[in-house]
């Protein structure tokens, strides 16, 4: 059973990210902030779950969240920051346009680069330990994955609706046949082993 908060007298934020280690499109988070009494038993960390697992709680985390937004950041931003400070960037672009202004923030993970005028605690693994980091892992997910697949109409050699940018086996084979889109990270390892030149 997911905790419902760290600091009962707080209001406090969720936050996690969805798309770091893709190899195309943005990297997504969301921030959430949960009412106290909010409890469900079917919401788990997004990986634990089934895509329609996921979109049902979406639905019930809108609904019933205190505050929700979701954050995101370009591949060109990426490229320009790295992905550790665009997941950052990411959760901040989300605590910005909460509604609700939180009091602490639960961080998935055990790095953050610290929110002006708000605490912060990391916590490994957090989207299968709090409810509020596993409601944030659900709408980065469901939203980046809206994303990827509307991308795919686009792409659809890449396999996008499948992978959602990750780097499968087919996903590279498409890179190394056809090259690369402008949604994909010029600084990732896009060929893997397959120390190939990539015209950009």
């Amino acid at each position: 059973m997911l905790l419902p908060y760290m600091n009962e007298c707080l209001i406090e934020a969720g936050c996690d990210e969805a798309g770091r280690g893709c190899l195309a499109g943005a990297v997504y988070a969301a921030a959430v902030i949960l009412p106290h009494d909010f409890r469900n038993e079917q919401l788990n960390d997004s990986k634990q779950l089934s895509e329609k697992q996921r979109y049902v709680l979406r639905a019930v985390i809108e609904r019933e969240a205190m505050a929700w937004a979701v954050g995101i950041v370009s591949p060109e931003e990426i490229d320009r920051i790295n992905i550790l400070n665009a997941s950052f960037l990411a959760m901040h672009r989300a605590i910005g346009q909460l509604s609700v202004r939180p009091e602490h923030l639960l961080i998935d993970g055990n790095r953050f680069n610290p929110y002006p005028g708000i605490p912060h605690t990391t916590v490994v693994k957090g989207d299968g330990k709090y409810l509020s980091i596993a409601a944030a892992s659900v709408l980065a997910k469901t939203y980046r994955d809206d994303y990827m697949n509307a991308l795919h109409q686009e792409n659809p050699v890449y396999d996008w609706n499948h992978n959602k940018g990750y780097p499968t086996p087919k996903h590279r084979a498409a890179i190394a046949q056809y090259g690369t889109t402008p949604y994909h990270r010029k600084t990732f390892n896009l060929l893997g082993n397959e120390q190939l030149t990539l015209n950009f």
